[in-house]
């Protein structure tokens, strides 16, 4: 059985409506798109583990909202298990210490990139929810 990775990802909204998304720049899956956030650590909870994520990841801080979906995708070598939060910056700019590149895209432009197979589902649920 492979192993399971349990983290958190933030959609972050913009005043507008947009959603920001990360490019990886390392990896297996470099250069694919996805939401910020990682590994929850022991003691954590998901909440918790986010801020710190994208405080390690951004430098910013952010309000973390509803739980938006529970995704669990099997990769060839592990399993995933993510919980996507809907967030908004509470303050900071979002500044990338750890991706490639980073856009703010409107809920109709989410497919113009190739996002993570795990992140798949979230997008459909994304784009149906802003038409």
């Amino acid at each position: 059985m492979n192993k399971t990775i349990e983290v958190v990802a933030a959609v972050i909204f913009d005043a507008q409506g947009r959603i920001f998304a990360t490019q990886r720049g390392y990896g297996e899956w470099k250069d694919w798109w996805e939401f910020p956030g990682g590994k929850i650590e022991p003691g954590e909870t998901p909440q918790q583990a986010l801020k710190r994520e994208i405080r390690e990841e951004l430098d910013a801080d952010i309000e973390v909202g509803e739980l938006l979906r529970t995704i669990d995708y099997d990769y060839p070598t592990f399993h995933l298990t993510m919980h996507c939060f809907k967030c908004r910056l509470a303050n900071g700019h979002l500044t990338l210490l750890e991706h490639e590149a980073a856009k703010w895209l409107k809920p109709s432009d989410l497919q113009s990139v190739r996002w993570l197979p795990a992140d798949e589902e979230i997008i459909q649920d994304l784009s149906n929810m802003c038409k």
